[in-house]
Order: C-alpha cells, then sequence, then structure tokens
C-alpha cells in the first residue's frame, strides 16, 4: 500500500468499501442517474458535488472539494474535485465524467499536442522503442497523470458501474499505433461511417483496440479530438472500483425534492438539510 500513488491508494479505499457497504454507493449512484429525468446532462454536473459528498461522508480518511466551473476552466489541469488523504496529507485531482455504456473520453487534448505528434511518426507504427519513446514525450505527458474516475450507465437495463481505464496497463500492452482516415475503419472498430475526422488506434498485440487520439485541429468539436476509449471495446483495460455492474432504480422523490427546494427559502433548505443529515448518519449504522 505504500508503494501505491494517491490516486490508486485512493480507488482500492474505494472498492474496499463498496465490498462492505454495498448499499451506500447503490443509493448515491441511483440517486445521481436518477437526475436524468431532469435533463440528459443535469446527472454529470451533480455527479460532481454528489461523488464528493460521498467521500466526506463515507470515506473517514479522505476529505474532498468540488472545485467548481469557473475554477476548473481556469485550470491547468482537467479536474472536477479534489481529494485529499487526511492521513497522508496527500491531495490530488479527479476528472469526473458521467458516460453511456460505449465511447468515453478520457482527455480533451486542450493544447492540441497528441494528433500532430502522431502524424508526425508514422502510420503505422509498431517499433517498441518508438511506441515507448511515445508514451514518454511530452506531447504524451498527461497521459498518466489525468486521474479520470467514470461514472458509466446502461440506462436500457437500468445498471451502472464506475469504470477506471487502467493507463499503466495501456502503455505496457500497446504494440501498434495505426492511423484510420476518415471515411475509413480497422477490422471493424471505429467504423468511418459519419466520421469527421481521422484518429489513430492503439492496439494490442492481438490487435484488440485499447483507445484512440483522435484529430483535434481548428474544424473538430468535443467529440472529435483528444483522447478516447471504448468501455465495451476495451473492457480488459479498465477496472471496475464498485466490483461490476450495479443494478439502479430512478428516485421519484427526489425529483420533487428539487422542485420543493428551488421555491423554498434558505431556512427551509436548512431545515431540510438537518434531516438529511439525519439520515445520512442512519445509513452509516445500517438502519
Amino acid at each position: 500500500m505504500a508503494n501505491l500513488n494517491p490516486y490508486d491508494d485512493f480507488k482500492q479505499r474505494f472498492k474496499l468499501l463498496v465490498s462492505k457497504e454495498r448499499h451506500l454507493v447503490v443509493n448515491t449512484l441511483s440517486n445521481i442517474f436518477t437526475m436524468r429525468l431532469i435533463g440528459n446532462k443535469t446527472h454529470g454536473d451533480l455527479a460532481e458535488i454528489g461523488i464528493a459528498e460521498f467521500i466526506n461522508q463515507f470515506m473517514y480518511d479522505f476529505k474532498s472539494i468540488h472545485v467548481g466551473k469557473d475554477l476548473f476552466r481556469a485550470k491547468e489541469r482537467e479536474e472536477d474535485i479534489v481529494i485529499i488523504n487526511e492521513l497522508s496529507k496527500a491531495q490530488f485531482p479527479v476528472s469526473l465524467k458521467a458516460y453511456g455504456d460505449g465511447p468515453l473520453q478520457l482527455s480533451t487534448d486542450s493544447d492540441q499536442k497528441m494528433f500532430p505528434y502522431l502524424e508526425s511518426q508514422g502510420k503505422d507504427i509498431t517499433d517498441r522503442k518508438q511506441i515507448k519513446a511515445i508514451f514518454g514525450s511530452d506531447a504524451f505527458g498527461d497521459f498518466l497523470n489525468v486521474n479520470v474516475m467514470p461514472l458509466i450507465y446502461n440506462e436500457a437495463l437500468k445498471q451502472c458501474n464506475i469504470m477506471i481505464f487502467d493507463h499503466a496497463k495501456a502503455v505496457t500492452q500497446t504494440a501498434r499505433i495505426i492511423y484510420i482516415g476518415k471515411g475509413e475503419s480497422f477490422s471493424g472498430r471505429s467504423q468511418g461511417k459519419g466520421r469527421k475526422h481521422p484518429i489513430y488506434l492503439f492496439l494490442d498485440a492481438q490487435d484488440n483496440y485499447i483507445c484512440e487520439v483522435r484529430y483535434g485541429g481548428a474544424s473538430a468539436n468535443a467529440l472529435q479530438r483528444g483522447l478516447w476509449t471504448h468501455t465495451r471495446n476495451a473492457l480488459p483495460y479498465f477496472d471496475s472500483i464498485t466490483n461490476g455492474w450495479i443494478d439502479y432504480s430512478h428516485n421519484h422523490a427526489l425529483v420533487k425534492l428539487f422542485s420543493l427546494a428551488l421555491n423554498a427559502t434558505a431556512k427551509g433548505h436548512e431545515e431540510a438539510n438537518y434531516l438529511l443529515q439525519k439520515d445520512i448518519d442512519r445509513l452509516k449504522l445500517k438502519q
């Protein structure tokens, strides 16, 4: 445990908590994904404060601070919350993402460095030394340093999962990096139909999909640039810190609570907060 970096230590502790107190994360994730009843993007923003509070309430050696959108935009790194280990005093940023079970953006590559750098390296890269040099380059400097915590959901099945991409494993297992042009595909993966920009695919020794870097030019939007992977196609490169898929249900009382809260006063909110904290305390005691 001592040799783990702070985020890896946190992930192990989170996984241990879920193995012992699964009802806590089931409850919180159900409430977060209930927010999709309010709006398709609402759950992503509320997941940030929901997970930050989950850490504060249930992970006793950790404290979490929601960075906020204004501060987030001013940061050099992608982050939504900051987690502090109150024993070691180590702190680290985490980027929270809520995505459906499919394509997942790991980094926006806001400086647009990755794709142009790969273009300078060739179109079908298989030399192990060259691949190692690519991961060690300045363009890929954040590949191992971005702490992404994806909340993945399958709305049709009402299931969710916190699946974390294993960047270190991706580095060691990448055996081929291949350019796929506009309108092209590779062995049935990343089909080109409807795709307006080229990508670089990262594959293992068996040509299994690991991740991809999408074109990051001026004409590309947020969905067409940066570092991406796919939760189904790259399953061996994910670690579920919820120990697998969780069945969730919508909490319609929570939607009613929001509608009432938006029309209530601060005094009413304070009284409600007191009752909610008492309920959380009961959860901790499994009452």
